[in-house]
């Protein structure tokens, strides 16, 4: 009996790493950009040491890799929303000055006219700086990534003038994993490498934004899977419970 209650408790505690996925996941069906990584999977151990040798213990096991499936693509008509096509990636620099990468494309121009992703990560050019806007200039992103920005105060047909182009890299043949403030890098390298720049061009769709790649309806069905058999190890381990106060009492009464 205890050891029932044993592999009971540990596979609620282990299966908690499946809940938070679940539930991170849920909360940005609605994210740009926002894609699907967690993977998770009980093994069994056994466990060793003196009086735990018919024991398994469950464990946990996660996978973090990016899941590039596309998500729906929305037309907005914003000039500055863009969304990466195929397996595009763009590339942005961290809160902590690091080369990270990203598919979220609601960009805007924060008050110094730099362009930043919505989260405020700045979007890094071709040479690995910030991209700026001059004051009240519209402007216009072309689908090889290149910015390009207009004066409306000239005189006569104002023409564009290039400002710089977009850090755009083509992930599909890298692994990418999630950093902790959100963005990508790639797996089993050191926070900041860059992608190695492949044959395939990198591309984005102006005037649109992609939404998540979470299926919303599969996730609420895992979510209560995940509810049931909580629900079930909990229940294990209220009867087992029962039954030791069971045998206790018939113990006393024998005495």
């Amino acid at each position: 009996m205890d050891r029932l209650a044993f592999n009971a408790a540990a596979a609620i505690n282990e299966m908690r790493v499946g809940r938070q996925m679940t539930t991170n996941e849920l909360a940005n069906v609605a994210t740009p950009g926002f894609k699907r990584s967690f993977e998770s999977a009980m093994l069994t151990l056994k466990v060793q040491g003196a009086g735990f040798e018919s024991r398994l213990q469950p464990q946990s096991f996660a996978s973090d890799n990016i899941n590039m499936k596309p998500g729906v693509i929305v037309k907005t008509g914003r000039d500055l929303d863009v969304a990466m096509d195929e397996q595009t990636v763009m590339g942005v620099t961290s809160a902590n000055g690091e080369l990270a990468f990203t598919r979220r494309g609601d960009l805007k121009l924060n008050g110094k006219g730099v362009l930043e992703m919505g989260t405020g990560a700045l979007v890094r050019g071709q040479n690995g700086g910030p991209i700026t806007i001059p004051p009240g200039f519209f402007v216009k992103i072309s689908k090889d990534g290149s910015v390009f920005a207009t004066n409306p105060a000239q005189a006569g047909v104002a023409a564009p003038v290039l400002i710089d182009k977009i850090l755009l890299r083509d992930a599909s043949q890298v692994a990418l994993e999630r950093r902790e403030d959100s963005l990508y890098k790639i797996v089993g390298k050191p926070v900041g490498e860059d992608i190695p720049v492949t044959g395939k061009l990198a591309t984005l769709s102006p005037e649109t934004l992609e939404g998540s790649n979470v299926n919303a309806m599969e996730v609420m069905v895992k979510l209560m899977d995940q509810s049931r058999s909580f629900e079930m190890q909990v229940n294990v381990i209220k009867q087992n419970k029962d039954v030791d106060e069971s045998g206790g009492t018939m113990m006393r009464a024998n005495a």
